[in-house]
C-alpha cells in the first residue's frame, strides 16, 4: 500500500509499504477514507523526538472496515468507522475505570496518513457509524473524533470545567480550539483563549471564546487574571506540553483551581512549591478517546458541535510533505488529507 513514512526530521515521504496484516483475532484493517497531520506528529519532524527511519506515520483516521479477525464480531466489512488513535480492549480494569489510554492491551494507529490502517483491538476500540457512509460533509467533524476533539474534551473534563465558570485555553493549536469547545458545551460562562494568530483566533471565537489574548509570557497571564478579577480561572486546559505552556497555565489558575493538561509533555518542570502554596493541581494525560467518543458522535451528528472548522486546509494524501511543512510554519491550523484511493 501506499503510506506517509518519516525517514529524519524534516523527510516526509509517501510511498510503498507493505500491506497491515490481522495478527491477532481481535485485530481489523481499515481503509482510510480520511486521514490528518496532528500537532504531535511534529514533534519528531522537528528532531524533538527519535525518529525510527523509514517509520510509518500518522495516528488519525476515519474509513470502511476492510477484514476483521476471528474474534471479531462487532464489526464486518463495509462498516463506516472513527478509528480512535490509542487502541482498548475497552474491558480491562483502567478501561472500566475511565482511562483507556493505559489499556492493559494498549495500541496505537500508525498508517492513518495512509491507504489502510491496523486496529488491534476493534470490538473495543472503533466505533462505527450508524446507517452506512455519511456525507462527505461530515468527514473533517467525524475525523477530529479520532484524536483532538477527545483531547481537547479530556483537557476540559481534567480541569473540572464548569457551567457558569471561567476557563483558560492555553495553546491555540487544533486540540486547543477543540478544548475551547468543549468548554462552551459544558457551559463555561467565561472562556479566554491565549492566541496570537488571527485565523485562530476568528476560529477560538467561533466555537465560545468569550476573550482572546494575544500577549505571551508574564504579560500574557497578568492580562489574563485582569479579565477574571484579579483572581484567575476556575478551570485552565494546558493544550501544548512545553514548560512555558505550564508555567502560563498554573499562573492563571485561581487559588483551587486545576489544569487539565493533554499537550505531550516536553521538558517540563512542575513548580510545586508554588502549586502547593496556592493549592492549585494538574491532572490529565492521553486522552482516553474510547471514553468520549459516543457522546461526542452524537453531538456531531445532532448538529450541536462542528470540530472538523479546525481543518483549514486538505490536500490529498500523496502531498503530505507539503501537509507537514505548512502545519510547521504555521500557514495551516490542521490538514486534513483524502485517500489517494
Amino acid at each position: 500500500m501506499l503510506a506517509t513514512t518519516i525517514h529524519a526530521p524534516g523527510d516526509i515521504r509517501f510511498e510503498e509499504v507493505p500491506d497491515p496484516v490481522l495478527s491477532r483475532p481481535t485485530d481489523a484493517v481499515v481503509k482510510v477514507v480520511a486521514g490528518c497531520v496532528c500537532g504531535s506528529d511534529l514533534w519528531p519532524y522537528r528532531g524533538e523526538n527519535p525518529v525510527r527511519a523509514g517509520a510509518t506515520i500518522g495516528h488519525e483516521c476515519i474509513g470502511v472496515v476492510e477484514e476483521v479477525g476471528a474474534e471479531v464480531r462487532d464489526f464486518k466489512p463495509g462498516d463506516f468507522v472513527i478509528v480512535p488513535f490509542c487502541h482498548c480492549d475497552n474491558t480491562c480494569a483502567a478501561c472500566r475505570g475511565g482511562v483507556q489510554s493505559a489499556c492493559d492491551n494498549l495500541g496505537f494507529t500508525t498508517s492513518g496518513q495512509g491507504e489502510y490502517a491496523l486496529v488491534n483491538q476493534a470490538d473495543g476500540s472503533l466505533v462505527a457509524v450508524e446507517g452506512g457512509a455519511p456525507d462527505p460533509a461530515l468527514h473533517a467533524a467525524l475525523l477530529t473524533l479520532s484524536d483532538v476533539m477527545p483531547t481537547g474534551w479530556h483537557a476540559a473534563v481534567s480541569a473540572r470545567v464548569r457551567e457558569g465558570g471561567t476557563a483558560v485555553v492555553v495553546g491555540d493549536g487544533a486540540v486547543g480550539l477543540c478544548g475551547v469547545l468543549a468548554a462552551s458545551v459544558m457551559g463555561a460562562e467565561t472562556i479566554v483563549a491565549m492566541s496570537r494568530h488571527e485565523p485562530r483566533q476568528e476560529v477560538a471565537r467561533a466555537f465560545g471564546a468569550t476573550h482572546v489574548v494575544a500577549t505571551r509570557g508574564r504579560e500574557g497571564a497578568a492580562e489574563v487574571r485582569d479579565i477574571l478579577d484579579g483572581v484567575g480561572a476556575d478551570a485552565v486546559l494546558e493544550c501544548v506540553g512545553t514548560d512555558d505552556a505550564m508555567g502560563t497555565a498554573i499562573a492563571v489558575a485561581r487559588p483551587g483551581a486545576m489544569v487539565g493538561f493533554v499537550g505531550v509533555p516536553h521538558g517540563i518542570e512542575l513548580p510545586v512549591r508554588r502549586m502547593f502554596e496556592r493549592n492549585v493541581g494538574v491532572q490529565g494525560g492521553m486522552a482516553p478517546v474510547r471514553r468520549y467518543l459516543p457522546e461526542l458522535l452524537q453531538l456531531v451528528q445532532d448538529g450541536r458541535i462542528d470540530p472538523g472548522r479546525v481543518f483549514d486546509l486538505t490536500l490529498p494524501m500523496a502531498d503530505v510533505a507539503e501537509a507537514y511543512r505548512a502545519m510547521d510554519e504555521r500557514r495551516a491550523i490542521k490538514v486534513m488529507l483524502s485517500s489517494p484511493s
